[in-house]
């Protein structure tokens, strides 16, 4: 194999954290299934332009209320609290539903966005491949239920924040502008005058402002991405000691499991204790520049006031107006550590829809070998069949190199061959789950196919929920689940079918063994795949189960992995994989590619009285 999968990943260029996220925006905006999305918008842009003149209109207000305090006329006094009143009335109201609205947003795209995110990763085995191969793409589940909430919450708040802003900034900087006149100067004898010069000030002010938090902040991106991809493998750990618990018990693994977790914990810790002394420098910059700002407009149009050019009304005016343009151009300082926070969390989303579609380019491109699963056509004669077939790692390492062979509908074929041989490697490609490798396989109809592992799935909910799986319980009488549970040996949970439990907990592996059989029974497949599936049972329970399936199901094929002795008299023939030092042969030497690893394997047929 010249190229993998893992090749392609990396030779397609990372999508700019940006860059991806606007595609998902102008994606959910454009969507069928995006719902009212554009009509929240619409909502929250109306009631921020209502809030920008209400600011507009309390600017005002602070004239003529200081206005009215500098003349000690009451009843003007009186008048300006009435219209307080009125504006903070309506301000409330305006604010009520804008947060309202925006959280609307927030929550209706990050359902669209965990939707999509989802159905792509679920889907065709794609979270199988994703953890196979070789993807910077850890913890997808933290990425979709974490991640996602950030980069979408965060999103809206920063649209509408910059929205807010930006509004705020074009009304009150001609205010600003209108109110400050000009500042006349001299220098080197020549007099001149600088029109609106509080407006200069104010973005002298924030440039200067933004630019050292830029050159301040600008580490704590890196380090929240750290930090969040610490804080998820700790989680992970954590997670999977309590889901091995037993195990873990059993033999007495407590103390490294603490110190794995203590390790995991260490590198949060290492990136906390970061992010803290980046956010200490960057505060004692915020501190010390909002602090400045609650005098630096005061103190600058003191001389207007002083010399008798404004009243003081118009003072507190000016002051206002410079707060609310100064307010509008420091967005950024004042929400760099939450932007780096963003940044964070995108970049991660990113990376995991790159690694997404770098399995769709694995599955569609033409210049990397991968396996090709055709299946059988409606109508035609269903069969399994491989031809010089090549099963891989994702890393290009070879498994098995040159495979043939084929089965046709109601044979019973037993697979054997010493571990490592790449037996549930090649179940796994004819799942159709593992793309590594090249050849083709063709497969009869999916919905024919069932795969019984030899740890089978248990979904969470109720003990129907778990046998009749994947298919609601609805779609089966209970009747028909109570047989099959009767027909396994598994009579004593006829009444339990309603209970919701951990039933990967409650029944013991080889229960769960006995109620995948159950389920065979109930889906009545045409085609089985049984992987190690009576490891758990005795010989005596394993040759009922074997029985009972052949009884049940007669025209079905079925094709197993299995070592022990008993299971050649339930099978028609054995495919023997024998691992071989000078490489993949089959019962005939043929040549291989030079290209090919040197790990090869040979496949040979026989008869079940000769193994």
């Amino acid at each position: 194999m010249t190229e993998t999968v893992a090749d392609a990943g990396r030779s397609r260029p990372a999508t700019p954290d940006l860059r991806g996220f606007r595609r998902w925006t102008r994606a959910w905006l454009t969507a069928p299934d995006r719902g009212a999305a554009r009509w929240l918008i619409i909502g929250v842009f109306l009631l921020t332009m209502a809030q920008v003149a209400i600011q507009i209109r309390f600017n005002i207000w602070n004239r003529d209320f200081f206005n009215a305090l500098d003349r000690r006329d009451s009843a003007a006094f009186t008048d300006q609290i009435l219209v307080f009143l009125a504006l903070a009335a309506v301000s409330m109201v305006c604010s009520v539903y804008q947060l309202y609205l925006k959280q609307l947003i927030q929550i209706n795209w990050r359902e669209w966005l965990t939707r999509r995110l989802t159905g792509h990763w679920l889907r065709d085995g794609r979270h199988y491949q994703l953890e196979m191969g070789d993807f910077a793409a850890d913890n997808p589940d933290q990425r979709i239920a974490e991640d996602v909430r950030v980069s979408t919450e965060l999103a809206v708040e920063f649209t509408l924040g910059l929205l807010i802003s930006l509004s705020t900034l074009i009304a009150f900087i001609g205010i600003l502008w209108s109110l400050s006149g000009a500042l006349p100067l001299a220098l080197g004898g020549i007099a001149f005058e600088i029109p609106g010069y509080m407006v200069w000030a104010a973005l002298l002010y924030a440039l200067i402002g933004s630019s050292l938090t830029y050159l301040v902040g600008r580490p704590l991106v890196g380090i929240n991405v750290r930090r969040t991809t610490a804080e998820a493998d700790l989680r992970f750990g954590l997670t999977r000691a309590r889901e091995s618990g037993e195990s873990i018990a059993l033999i007495r693994g407590e103390a490294d499991e603490r110190r794995g977790v203590e390790a995991l914990f260490g590198k949060v810790r290492d990136a906390v204790r970061a992010l803290m002394r980046s956010q200490r420098n960057l505060m004692w910059l915020t501190s010390a520049y909002g602090t400045l700002a609650m005098i630096f407009p005061t103190v600058v149009a003191s001389p207007a006031y002083f010399s008798g050019a404004i009243s003081l009304g118009g003072l507190m005016q000016i002051g206002a107006a410079f707060g609310q343009v100064q307010a509008s151009l420091n967005w950024f300082v004042d929400n760099f550590p939450r932007i780096a926070e963003w940044r964070s969390a995108t970049s991660r989303l990113v990376t995991f829809t790159d690694a997404l579609e770098d399995l769709d380019e694995l599955h569609s491109a033409r210049e990397i070998p991968t396996i090709t699963i055709t299946e059988t056509p409606q109508g035609a004669e269903e069969r399994l069949a491989f031809e010089d077939l090549q099963i891989a790692f994702a890393d290009g390492t070879t498994v098995i190199d040159g495979a043939s062979a084929e089965i046709a509908l109601g044979e019973r074929v037993l697979i054997r061959g010493e571990s490592g041989s790449g037996k549930s490697t090649l179940f796994r490609a004819i799942g159709g789950i593992w793309p590594w490798g090249s050849g083709e396989i063709v497969i009869p109809p999916r919905d024919a196919m069932a795969f019984l592992p030899q740890r089978p799935y248990l979904p969470l909910g109720t003990l129907a929920t778990a046998l009749c799986y994947p298919r609601p319980p609805a779609d089966i009488p209970e009747a028909e689940q109570k047989a099959a549970l009767e027909r396994v040996g598994l009579g004593a949970l006829l009444e339990r079918l309603g209970d919701e439990e951990r039933w990967d907990r409650v029944l013991s592996l080889g229960e769960q063994q006995r109620l995948a059989f159950a389920r065979l029974l109930l889906h009545k497949p045409r085609w089985i795949f049984l992987d190690e599936a009576t490891a758990a049972l005795d010989e005596a329970n394993q040759d009922q189960m074997m029985e009972l399936l052949l009884e049940a199901l007669p025209d079905a094929a079925v094709v197993s992995i299995g070592h022990r002795p008993g299971l050649d008299a339930f099978h028609s023939r054995t495919l023997h994989l024998v691992k071989m030092e000078d490489g993949a042969r089959f019962a005939r030497p043929r040549r291989t590619a030079p290209e090919r690893s040197a790990a090869r394997w040979r496949i040979i047929r026989r008869s079940p009285k000769s193994t």
